[in-house]
């Protein structure tokens, strides 16, 4: 074997490893997107729950207040998890084009940095992911709070005589 033909296989071996490693952000975007739409469904199933709640509850029920803060707590969560999945496909399909990028220079006249920018799009987008998410946490544990006020602020039930 000549030194030109061990410098094609090393180089291709280069372009396909370049061409993997978006791939592999695209599958940890697939799993990020299962998680996030989990965790959407969860929500809108809870918020389903409360509104039934609510609406069974007397006019005047000191729980409806709780159950209407609840709500719009949880209504910005879904909103926060919305978003991160947004960014989440579009994350993915950065890493999509990184790889297309990657396999399309040996073809046509892609500028080198063409694919790192689409890499680094969808890591910019990664991080945008993870900030919405925390934010979407820190209302879940405020909706937490809402209900643990309600549960230790009632007033204690009068005895029975």
């Amino acid at each position: 074997m000549d030194a030109g033909a061990g410098m094609l296989e090393v180089s291709s071996l280069r372009l396909i490893g370049a061409a993997v490693t978006p791939a592999v952000m695209v599958s940890g975007c697939g799993m990020l997107a299962l998680g996030l739409d989990n965790q959407a469904a969860r929500v809108s199933m809870r918020v389903r729950e409360m509104v039934r709640e609510w609406r069974a509850l007397p006019e005047g029920h000191a729980r409806r207040a709780v159950l209407r803060e609840e709500v719009a707590v949880l209504d910005r969560r879904h909103a926060l998890l919305a978003r991160a999945l947004i960014l989440d496909y579009a994350a993915l399909l950065s890493f999509v084009v990184t790889s297309l990028l990657y396999l399309a220079q040996r073809r046509f006249s892609v500028p080198e940095e063409a694919p790192v920018v689409s890499f680094s799009l969808g890591v910019v987008l990664a991080g945008g992911i993870a900030l919405y998410t925390l934010a979407s946490l820190r209302l879940s544990r405020r909706a937490i709070l809402l209900e643990k006020r309600e549960l230790f602020e009632e007033p204690p039930a009068s005895p029975k005589s």
